[in-house]
Formats: C-alpha cells, sequence, structure tokens
C-alpha cells in the first residue's frame, strides 16, 4: 500500500515542506530515496529498534520511501518519525485516514524515545502556511512551536504516543500558548541596566543617541575604563520587539539550534559576542551544511565586537556588505540561501597595543608609530560605516564612590522609544528604511540638512579637523537622531556640533603624536 506522510526541512530560516511516499511491497528490501545524506539513510536503524521498542512488530517486508520533492538534499534526523510512521501506515499497522491533518518531526531513540529536532518553529508557521491542522513535534519544542496560532501543537515523548495520538486513541491535548501575553511579559526583562554604571554621562549619551536612531558605534579607550560593561547595556535601551521581529529573531535561533529547551518565543533583542578567534564562516554562516552565523544570530539586535582590532583583517572585511544590504547569502553550486544580517554593531578597542595613549594619569610605553599602525587593522571603508566613534575616559574615584543612583534604563528607554517613534513615522513609505542610520543621499537631503548656520558649523569643523569627506554623511545622519531626541524638526547648529563630536578617529592629527 502506498501511503503519504508530510514533513518538512529547513534551507535558510525558512521550511519547506517535504512529502514522505511509503511503498510497502513484496520482498524484504529496505530503501530511501530523494537525496537523503548520510543521517537520513541510518534512519533505517532507529526505526527498526524503535518500532520494536513501542510495541509494534517491525514489518519485515520490502519497503521504499521516497522524499519528495527528490531534486533537494534531505539533511538530519527530523525525518525519523513520520518516516517510521509511514512505513507502520504502508502495512497497514495505522490507519492512514488522518495522515493528510498532520505535519510530523522528530528524531528517534533506539528505545522509541522522540528526540528534539532544529527548526520547530520555521517548521509549525510553514504548516500553518499550507493549511494543516495538527502538528506533531518532539515534546521538547512543543512550547517553541506553540507559539504559532491557529494550528494544533501536540508534543510526544515516544513514537508510541504519536502512533495513539494519530489512531484517534490518546487523550493527549494540543500545547495552546498566548503569544502576546507571553511576548508583553518578557519584553522589559533584563539582566543589567545603566543605573548601576558610574559616571560617563557623555558615553552614555553617545549609547542613547546610537540606540535611537540604529547607528554603529565603536568605543576606544583603555583597560578597565568600562566599555564591555556598558556595551552589555544596550539591550536594555534598545526598543522593545515588535511581534514580528521577534517571530523572525526566534526562528533564526530555532534554525541554529541555538535555543534552550523548553524556550517559547524571544522576547529581548540578541547580544552576541563572538571571540577575536572567529572564523569567516562562524561570523556570516555557511559551512557544509549552512547554517547562520553570528552576524544572522545577532538579527534585530547588537553584534558586540570586543578587542576590534584582534580580529583578523579577513574576519573583520565581511563585515561589510552585511551592514550596508543587511542581509547574508551564502551560495553554494545547487542552491543559494538568504539569512537576514540587520543589527547594530557595536565595537570596543584600546587606543594603542599597550591600552594608554591617551590616558590622564599613565604613561604610554608604544614606540613611535605604533599607535598608527594600531589603528590601520581597521581598515578605512569598515570605519566609514560606523557612524559613532567615542572616546572613553577612566571613571574618577569621585564618581565611583559616589552613592546616588545613575539614570536609569528605563528613563533612556523612553526617549529612545519616541525618537524611533517619529523615525518610524517618517519612513513609513520608504522601502526597506526604518531608522536614520539606513538613510540614503536622498533622504539625508530631503530629512536631514541642516540649517544655514549649522551647515556654517559644518564646513568650519571638518576644514579645522581636515575630516574626510566620507564622514560628511555620518554626521548629518547622527544629527538627525539627535534633532529626534530633541523633538525637533530641523536640524539645527547645536544637533551638528554633538555629532561632530562624535567623529573621534575622522581626525586627521589623532595618534599623530607616536
Amino acid at each position: 500500500m502506498l501511503t503519504k506522510v508530510y514533513s518538512a526541512s529547513i534551507q535558510g530560516i525558512d521550511a519547506f515542506p517535504v512529502t514522505i511516499e511509503t511503498d510497502g511491497g513484496a520482498g524484504s528490501l529496505f530503501m530511501i530515496v530523494g537525496l537523503p545524506d548520510t543521517a537520513v539513510k541510518e534512519s533505517h536503524q532507529r526505526i527498526v529498534s524503535a518500532i520494536s521498542h513501542s510495541g509494534v512488530k517491525f514489518p519485515h517486508k520490502g519497503t521504499t520511501i521516497n522524499l519528495a520533492p527528490a531534486d533537494i538534499k534531505k539533511e538530519g534526523a527530523a525525518f525519523d518519525l513520520p518516516m517510521a510512521i509511514g512505513v507502520l501506515s504502508a502495512h497497514g499497522l495505522v490507519p492512514p485516514d488522518h495522515l493528510a491533518d498532520y505535519m510530523i518531526m522528530g528524531e528517534l531513540s533506539l528505545d522509541g524515545s522522540v528526540l528534539p529536532v532544529k527548526g520547530a518553529l520555521p517548521m509549525a508557521v510553514k504548516a500553518r502556511e499550507l493549511g494543516f491542522k495538527r502538528l506533531i513535534v518532539p515534546e521538547e519544542n512543543v512550547t517553541e512551536a506553540a507559539v504559532v496560532n491557529k494550528i494544533e501543537v501536540f508534543g510526544v515523548k515516544t513514537l508510541g504516543e504519536a502512533l495513539a495520538l494519530i489512531s484517534d486513541t490518546s487523550d493527549l491535548q494540543p500545547v495552546k500558548i498566548n503569544t502576546r501575553e507571553l511576548f508583553a511579559a518578557g519584553a522589559a526583562s533584563f539582566d543589567f541596566d545603566f543605573s548601576e554604571v558610574k559616571g560617563q554621562d557623555s558615553v552614555k549619551r553617545a549609547f542613547e543617541v546610537a540606540c535611537a536612531g540604529g547607528h554603529n558605534l565603536l568605543m576606544i579607550g583603555s583597560p578597565g575604563a568600562g566599555k564591555s560593561m556598558m556595551a552589555k547595556r544596550i539591550p536594555s535601551i534598545l526598543p522593545p520587539l515588535s511581534l514580528g521581529e521577534a517571530l523572525e529573531t526566534t526562528k533564526i535561533h530555532s534554525v541554529a539550534g541555538k535555543l534552550s529547551r523548553g524556550s517559547m518565543l524571544m522576547t529581548s533583542r540578541p547580544f552576541r559576542t563572538p571571540h577575536h578567534t572567529v572564523s569567516p564562516v562562524a561570523l556570516v554562516g555557511g559551512g557544509t551544511n549552512p547554517m547562520p552565523g553570528e552576524i544572522s544570530l545577532a538579527h534585530n539586535g547588537v553584534l558586540f565586537l570586543d578587542e576590534f582590532p584582534e580580529f583578523p583583517r579577513q574576519v573583520l572585511e565581511v563585515l561589510r556588505q552585511p551592514i550596508e544590504d543587511r542581509v547574508i547569502t551564502v551560495a553554494r553550486a545547487k542552491y543559494t540561501v538568504n539569512y537576514p544580517a540587520s543589527f547594530m554593531l557595536v565595537a570596543s578597542m584600546n587606543p594603542c597595543p599597550c591600552g594608554y595613549y591617551g590616558h590622564p594619569t599613565k604613561q604610554c610605553t608604544c614606540a613611535p608609530g605604533a599607535v598608527n599602525k594600531y589603528m590601520n587593522r581597521i581598515s578605512g571603508p569598515l570605519l566609514d560605516r560606523i557612524d559613532i566613534q567615542v572616546e572613553i575616559q577612566p571613571v574618577s574615584f569621585d564618581d565611583m564612590a559616589n552613592k546616588t543612583p545613575a539614570e536609569s534604563s528605563v528613563e533612556i528607554r523612553k526617549r529612545v522609544i519616541a525618537a524611533r517613534s517619529i523615525q518610524q513615522l517618517r519612513f513609513q513609505g520608504e522601502k526597506g528604511i526604518y531608522c536614520n542610520a539606513q538613510m540614503n543621499s536622498r533622504l539625508l537631503h530631503k530629512y536631514a540638512w541642516p540649517d544655514e548656520e549649522g551647515l556654517a558649523k559644518l564646513k568650519d569643523r571638518m576644514t579645522k579637523l581636515n575630516m574626510s569627506a566620507r564622514a560628511f554623511d555620518r554626521i548629518l545622519r547622527v544629527a538627525r537622531t539627535i534633532a529626534d531626541l530633541d523633538n525637533s524638526e530641523s536640524v539645527l547648529s547645536r544637533h551638528i556640533a554633538e555629532a561632530i563630536g562624535y567623529r573621534s578617529l575622522d581626525r586627521s592629527n589623532y595618534g599623530s603624536t607616536f
């Protein structure tokens, strides 16, 4: 008998349907076709053992399984459970009447238990999109998949539970999750707060501006100045994720297998901190079986690169394209996958190899020219994509001893959200533009052009500081954000002045004393 069981596989961060056609015939040959990888081919042994331990006699008869569409490679062990059900149904041991209502996925252990799989959320989204009424997933994936509404999601522990459910002999109930209540409850939960940061008011202001406009930010400061500590608090002042952003972000982490056991919806923006020994593939994504890299895992959040110049030049250069295009394309001979990569780049670095160039109390011990050589580890085109460059000085003793609480992240976040709301209204008719950092030249002339006094100040400071031409657009973008925080329709002279102060590395004499 020929039967069909429905499942799904992952390509990029989206799922595509896979139909598992099983034909039970004469002979004893067990064959799997449809471009299965090694993990899928080895499922025969797992299926035989799992069925035997589930109280069902394995039908030692001829069986052919086709994974359609046959021209796309099938990877992973998530087909174990639907293939086992297909085998039993093809040989008359499971009623096939309700199989068309289900999409099924799960890895089988030898004892018949069902193990978790990657990508349950995008598979659930695809199942709803295709009109399936029910979805069977491993119990450990059920809360992740159940955030998708308008489909009944069942979590099973064993093959036996899945068989009973399909045979209508189970009292197992679908898991229901109120996505909006879950999202609202976890959206404002953070481990770090800016109220814990002593002093550094000017740096906090730079962080506020960066978050309000979605600008990339580079911190330059001596060891112990608090660069990493403050960077960890950036998610607490970023605007909350929208429900759509939360679903998209969770899909990426689900595909990559980064969700913890029992996870549901990601309600806070991701904060990724890869070590400087990271490889280009680990950062961008790809590999033999393409997976999202750190850039995509930071989608809708923050990618923090500590000790920025210590990253290999080859690794840093791969950042240039995704910063501009906000998407990563991984091309292979037979297919291409796209991973979202809309992230806020935050980087930190020492001002020189010894770390004390420009320190108020400690002497720099670097050799002549060492500062410029150190800075040259970061290419000009990459620095060109970083809007805000801020120098950080160590916290004074008086600031550290001050018991007065600093401004909390909640208060800063209110101003950031208000500024982002202005930008959402401004760019609602612009495709792919959501914040000031994404403005092109046309939008800069339309929304960010300063008044005459501001333009004169910009010309004067660029000439005196010998700033590069590439700083011009960056200053206008940042000035527009400062004006939004000031609730000003126009970009004024004071906004330009503050934006100029955030271009430390554009000064031609930076590090020239060494």
